[in-house]
């Protein structure tokens, strides 16, 4: 049940990531990766590791487009 969801949790971050993504918004992802957090936080008390995978790859994908970005923009 964990494991659904992180997965669900996931799929919301993925969601909410899309729009950061556009030029000059990728601050948005201060806000994101937070919730993808919790999300790997949840598939880590899980004993499956789907959820968790997914949480702490798109961490990866925000994390290094919000560096692209130097943090800010």
């Amino acid at each position: 049940m964990l494991n659904l969801l992180s997965i669900l949790i996931g799929a919301v971050a993925l969601v909410l990531g899309i729009v950061p993504f556009l030029p000059f918004l990728a601050w948005g992802y201060w806000f994101v990766i937070p919730i993808a957090v919790v999300g790997a936080a949840i598939g880590a008390l899980s004993s499956r590791n789907g959820g968790r995978n997914l949480n702490l790859v798109l961490i990866v994908i925000f994390g290094v487009r919000l560096a692209l970005g130097g943090g800010l923009i």
